[in-house]
């Protein structure tokens, strides 16, 4: 992830809950993404280290465990740098001017007009990202398929031509591949609509009194359509076993926004409650979030030293 600060339902259900379920399977590795941050946000540079602490004190909060699972910051490891470039070789700028996750940025950012070199390109940072540790998995949120799907071009162009040294990666997806913000729009930090893991019951509350609704549904009695509402979604996340009755309640006049958006934000407190604790504990001790970072950071770059060894090999480049 990007070191944007602290992280929202969208963060959780896209891509951070997967991350704890699949330590009990898989080998992870955890990166904080500090050179993707500056593909969009290059002027505000100060602002990368405390938000990495922040970030990464969501996922310990979460369940992430740092000895089973190495956390570490992307720019500490320079292999990724080096593989970048060798990647950046084998991809033609039309390939990277057609990703739809690239276009929804510029679009959200207003960026048409000032896209950069890095951030065109910043797909192929991440393809560097995933292969340098020979994934074969990449659990993430559905707006970044497309990326993995590029990944995976480049891995068989560079086998074709050097020699077999990558896995082809495949995508693992959440159920809650992708959660509305509250205002119906993807949920962003940029587009001020989140609901934070570290928020208070309050600031919940306050949150989901502003969550859109069918706007047919005037009054308690009327019908309502939990189609497309964003407190029916967020009940299909957390409330699942309910959301079957709540469904036919609203759609039969039994149910009005206002009883059931108050429901909706006592679950979600006390969903969020045990994540909200940990990150208590930690931010009263951040050594620890740093000690994890920096224990990641030895386990990832000797791999990464490794890899890049073989790649220098099969480029000739040794």
């Amino acid at each position: 992830m990007r070191p944007t600060g602290r992280l929202h339902l969208g963060n959780y259900l896209g891509a951070l809950q997967n991350w704890v379920r699949l330590q009990d399977s898989c080998e992870n590795f955890h990166m904080v993404a500090d050179w993707h941050a500056l593909t969009t946000d290059y002027q505000h540079v100060d602002q990368i280290a405390p938000n990495t602490m922040e970030m990464v004190t969501d996922w310990l909060a979460a369940g992430i465990d740092p000895e089973k699972s190495p956390v570490f910051i992307q720019s500490h490891v320079k292999e990724h740098a080096e593989l970048h470039l060798l990647f950046s070789m084998l991809v033609t700028t039309s390939r990277l001017e057609r990703n739809p996750t690239v276009k929804e940025q510029v679009r959200d950012l207003e960026l048409e007009d000032a896209v950069s070199y890095g951030h065109l390109g910043y797909p192929v940072l991440q393809a560097a990202d995933i292969l340098l540790y020979k994934a074969n998995l990449v659990p993430v949120g559905e707006d970044q398929v497309p990326h993995v799907e590029l990944t995976r071009e480049i891995a068989r162009k560079f086998n074709s031509h050097y020699g077999e040294v990558f896995p082809i990666p495949d995508v693992r997806l959440t159920k809650f591949a992708r959660v509305p913000g509250l205002d119906g729009r993807r949920m962003s930090k940029s587009l001020d609509n989140t609901i934070y893991l570290a928020d208070s019951p309050e600031e919940i509350a306050a949150k989901v009194r502003t969550a859109y609704t069918d706007p047919k549904k005037i009054h308690k009695n009327d019908p309502g359509n939990p189609d497309g509402c964003v407190v029916f979604a967020y009940h299909r996340a957390f409330n699942a076993d309910n959301a079957p009755e709540i469904d036919a309640d609203c759609r039969a006049g039994r149910l009005g926004c206002v009883a059931n958006k108050k429901n909706l934000s006592a679950i979600l407190a006390e969903q969020l409650r045990p994540i909200r604790e940990r990150r208590r504990e930690l931010e009263a001790h951040p050594e620890r979030v740093r000690e994890a970072l920096r224990l990641g950071e030895e386990r990832a770059r000797a791999i990464a030293q490794e890899t890049m060894r073989e790649v220098r090999e099969a480029m000739k480049l040794a």
